[in-house]
C-alpha cells in the first residue's frame, strides 16, 4: 500500500488540490495529514478529493475543533484523531504489518520514533521537509503544502518496501 503524507497546508487550496491529484496518480490508498489545515473547509476538500481512508491530527493553527469534527462526520473515511494518532496496518499478501504514528510537533515525534515501536512517524509544524531513519523506522516531515519556504512538498510511503520519498508540486 502507498500512503500520502501531507502537512501544513494553511488554506492553500490550489496546493492541496494539486497534491491530491499527485497522490492519486502515485497510487496512494491512504492519506495522513499532520496538521495545520487551518480553516475547516480544507478538511472537506480532503474528504472530497481522496477516496481512501484519511487520518488527520490537529496542528497549532487548527482552531475550530468543533467545526472540524462536524465536517469529519460528513465523510465516513476521515478520522480526526486530536493531537496524536497511532495507526496499525495489518499485513497483507504483499506487505508486512506496519505501525504508524502521526503528530504535529517535531520534538515529540523524534522521541516517539526513538522508541523503536513504529515503522513511520510523521510530523509537521516547522515547514521543513525531513527524512531520517531511526532504527527500523522513519522519522519524516513531508514538508509544507503552503509553499512559504519554497516549492510545496508532500511525502509517499510504501508499506510493501518500507521506503519513503519526498515529492514536489509544480507551482
Amino acid at each position: 500500500m502507498k500512503i500520502a503524507l501531507f502537512s501544513d497546508s494553511h488554506d492553500q487550496i490550489a496546493h492541496l488540490e494539486a497534491a491530491l491529484v499527485a497522490a492519486r496518480a502515485a497510487g496512494a490508498q491512504l492519506l495522513l495529514h499532520a496538521g495545520d489545515l487551518c480553516a475547516p473547509f480544507m478538511l472537506d476538500r480532503l474528504g472530497r478529493g481522496f477516496a481512501g481512508p484519511i487520518h488527520v491530527v490537529f496542528g497549532n493553527n487548527d482552531g475550530d475543533g468543533r467545526l472540524l469534527q462536524t465536517i469529519a462526520t460528513k465523510h465516513a473515511h476521515i478520522t480526526l484523531h486530536g493531537i496524536y494518532a497511532e495507526i496499525d496496518l495489518p499485513s497483507t499478501g504483499q506487505a508486512p504489518a506496519r505501525r504508524l504514528a502521526l503528530i504535529h510537533y517535531p520534538e515529540p515525534a523524534r522521541r516517539i520514533a526513538q522508541s523503536g515501536e513504529f515503522d513511520l512517524v510523521c510530523y509537521g509544524h516547522n515547514h521543513q521537509k525531513h527524512v531520517e531513519q531511526l532504527g527500523r523506522g522513519w522519522l519524516v516531515n513531508p514538508g509544507e503544502l503552503l509553499g512559504m519556504n519554497g516549492a510545496p512538498t508532500w511525502g509517499l510511503y510504501d508499506t510493501h518496501t518500507g521506503d519513503f520519498t519526498h515529492r514536489s508540486l509544480e507551482s
